[in-house]
């Protein structure tokens, strides 16, 4: 009987494990951090994160949009163009955004590792 308490301790939040399915992903995170001050074009999205491709930047905001974090409005033009911003979901995440990057720049060091003093 105690074993199986434990065990229902230790298992994931529901919660985190939606929140990881999202973020746990490549890029997703820099997307958000990156539309977090406005709307931005797509082609300024991808200029804004080095290493993406055009594909995986379409896939990532596509997932975004359909968890409702990401508006992809269209402007008519000509020429016509697509700009993306935050809903108000995603706008709701700028204070855990804030805090995960106090914290990095307390924990990880240059190359991303934790300094030897925080490793006890």
């Amino acid at each position: 009987m105690a074993d199986r308490d434990e065990t229902a301790c230790r298992q994931v939040d529901g919660g985190m494990t939606r929140v990881f399915e999202l973020f746990g992903k490549r890029w997703t995170g820099l997307i958000v951090a990156t539309l977090m001050p406005g709307p931005v074009h797509f082609a300024d999205l991808r200029r804004a994160i080095p290493g993406i491709s055009e594909r995986m930047l379409s896939d990532r905001l596509a997932e975004l949009t359909a968890a409702g974090l990401v508006v992809r409005e269209v402007d008519a033009g000509p020429p016509l163009r697509v700009a993306y911003r935050l809903s108000e979901a995603g706008l709701a995440m700028e204070p855990a955004l804030q805090e995960l990057a106090r914290w990095a720049e307390t924990y990880l060091g240059e190359g991303g590792r934790c300094p030897e003093r925080f490793r006890k």
